[in-house]
């Protein structure tokens, strides 16, 4: 007499399958979130050059080493304005602004990537905005 139930060899096979199909997808997933997140990181500083260069035209000036980006939230009403949590990279962190740029340009906004440290590969590359113009 057979029962119609399933033997315990057959879902442990069903589990071990099931184990390596989420762990692939999980290391394949995890590579394309790093360049998403990079990629968005790439755009959001593209717009802080704008309302940076917004804020130049209106002000007559650069936002100072010591406002730093904060002075794009400071206004609401101002053209250049942005909400504080627009000032963060996808990673948490705030963006870099440097005042001079390097080689001539007035400024520069920085991401060091995943790892919140200068320098790295993959997803801990730095994202400069000095870097994007030349591209």
């Amino acid at each position: 007499m057979r029962s119609n139930g399933m033997t315990l060899i057959e879902v442990l096979a069903v589990v071990v399958i099931l184990g390596l199909l989420a762990a692939t997808l999980t290391v394949g997933l995890s590579g394309k979130f790093g360049k998403a997140r990079h990629e968005i990181a790439r755009t959001q500083i593209g717009q802080l050059v704008g309302a940076v260069e917004l804020f130049q035209m209106e002000q007559k000036r650069l936002p100072s080493s010591s406002e730093g980006l904060q002075a794009l939230s400071a206004a609401a009403d101002a053209s250049y304005y942005l909400e504080a949590s627009k000032l963060q990279d996808p990673w948490g962190k705030p963006y870099l602004y440097v005042v001079p740029g390097p080689a001539g340009v007035p400024f520069e906004i920085i991401t060091y990537g995943a790892d919140g440290q200068p320098g790295g590969e993959s997803e801990n590359a730095d994202i400069s905005s000095a870097a994007l113009g030349a591209e």
